[in-house]
């Protein structure tokens, strides 16, 4: 696909992407070599928890300094829930084509660290799996190296956790606290391949219930066995603080080792923030929607930073957790085959302050107890002011977490025409669902 875009002050139309890649590799002192990739996946963390997006109920300054000083998106969108998005996230496609049931990544699909690592990228991944496929299925997938809960197993993950780290089991029993163990495998990890280009993928296990208190809580408890499932709800606060303070941490590390304008970092959240949990936003009370499919089930807070590439920005064009594999791929320039059929379409052009492919749509299909209750998927195309279902629901979109739906006689010629655009979409994907994953609960 043919692609306009600027570069030192004058525009170009350039032939397709592998020569978008070619300017892209020689325009400016970044680009003599491959970026680092850092991508960071915050879990049950919606677009109102940021203060750079307008929230005001905890303290991001970390997050708040990536967004002020990179490109912040106000309309990424996530599914409503952690396995369905991490499926989209690491292979590029809808849910439509792959996804079979909760907790489980089909081992037959290729992800980004596949891509990159034959690209000749040393790749990472720490904190949260919760995709099986056994102790080897990071290795499967395309990490060399791993520190992760949740592999093959479910033990705490907080206060004296049980993770996996290369292939085995530890359990900590001295008072340590997961995420800190997490953070210190992946700055390692950093600091071990910071003379060669790195991929590093960090599903952060916070801002996960149940709510317990971090080290840095007034009510932390060195002792601690298991988790508490109750709610306390007070420390979900303290738990954003506390990730906010690792991204902190690790963009420092970054600095100390002169990496920052050789690595591009993306942050973004999994799905919205869990239900019932109140936040204050831009002068409202925001109810999380984890698990819906309404915006504050779905809008998540992305951030692109990449010093002398990326320039402050808001952005507001359209982003799907499909997008992230061509973005990392066309900024890396690893090669995706032919024969992955990608949904998603890279958002580096916009980053980069160049017109880009925008999306006009996005596409949804949602069925996270496939496989276990046989769920009718929930199929939906939007833009970022109207809604459509495969069923024939309409609705209008506030922009500030509010819905209503439209009857035929409510249409004008604008809902008119999005609604025909959303249908045109929809049909698009029809006969996408391969016939050996429809009523199937295996891979």
């Amino acid at each position: 696909m043919s692609t306009w875009f600027r570069t030192s002050g004058r525009s170009c139309f350039v032939g397709g992407l592998a020569s978008l890649l070619l300017i892209f590799r020689f325009e400016g002192s970044a680009a003599a070599e491959p970026p680092n990739v850092i991508l960071l996946l915050a879990d049950d963390f919606g677009y109102e928890c940021v203060g750079a997006n307008g929230g005001t109920s905890y303290a991001t300054p970390h997050l708040d300094r990536l967004a002020k000083t990179g490109a912040r998106f106000e309309h990424c969108y996530a599914q409503p829930l952690c396995t369905p998005t991490r499926v989209q996230l690491m292979t590029g496609q809808s849910n439509v084509r792959n996804y079979v049931r909760f907790g489980l990544l089909d081992p037959t699909q290729i992800t980004f660290a596949q891509l990159l690592k034959n690209a000749g990228y040393s790749t990472g991944i720490f904190g949260k799996w919760q995709l099986e496929n056994g102790l080897d299925g990071p290795k499967h997938f395309g990490f060399d190296e791993h520190c992760l809960w949740q592999l093959n197993r479910r033990p705490p993950r907080y206060a004296n956790p049980g993770l996996e780290i290369n292939g085995q089991q530890v359990d900590f029993s001295d008072g340590q606290y997961g995420p800190d163990i997490v953070q210190k495998y992946a700055i390692d990890f950093v600091e071990r391949y910071r003379e060669k280009p790195f991929f590093l993928y960090y599903p952060m296990m916070l801002t996960h219930g149940p709510y317990q208190p971090t080290p840095d809580s007034p009510d932390w408890d060195a002792k601690a066995v298991g988790e508490d499932v109750s709610q306390h709800d007070r420390h979900f606060g303290e738990m954003v603080c506390y990730l906010d303070r690792l991204v902190g941490q690790l963009v420092l590390r970054l600095d100390e080792l002169h990496l920052r304008e050789r690595t591009l970092i993306l942050f973004v959240g999994d799905n919205g923030t869990a239900s019932k949990l109140e936040s204050k936003w831009n002068g409202q009370t925001v109810v999380g929607g984890k698990a819906k499919t309404t915006d504050n089930g779905t809008r998540v807070p992305l951030i692109v930073n990449w010093p002398g590439r990326v320039k402050s920005a808001v952005i507001r064009d359209l982003v799907d957790t499909t997008d992230f594999l061509p973005t990392i791929c066309e900024a890396t320039g690893a090669a995706v085959p032919a024969s992955v059929p990608l949904d998603g379409r890279s958002f580096l052009p916009q980053s980069l302050e160049q017109t880009g492919n925008p999306r006009d749509w996005i596409y949804a299909w949602y069925a996270p107890n496939q496989g276990r209750r046989q769920d009718e998927p929930v199929e939906f195309a939007r833009t970022e002011q109207y809604k459509l279902f495969r069923d024939g629901r309409f609705f209008q979109l506030d922009g500030r977490y509010g819905e209503r739906m439209l009857k035929n006689e409510d249409l004008d010629p604008t809902s008119g025409e999005a609604k025909a655009l959303l249908q045109r979409a929809l049909d698009r994907y029809t006969q996408a669902r391969p016939i050996n994953l429809r009523n199937s609960t295996k891979p």
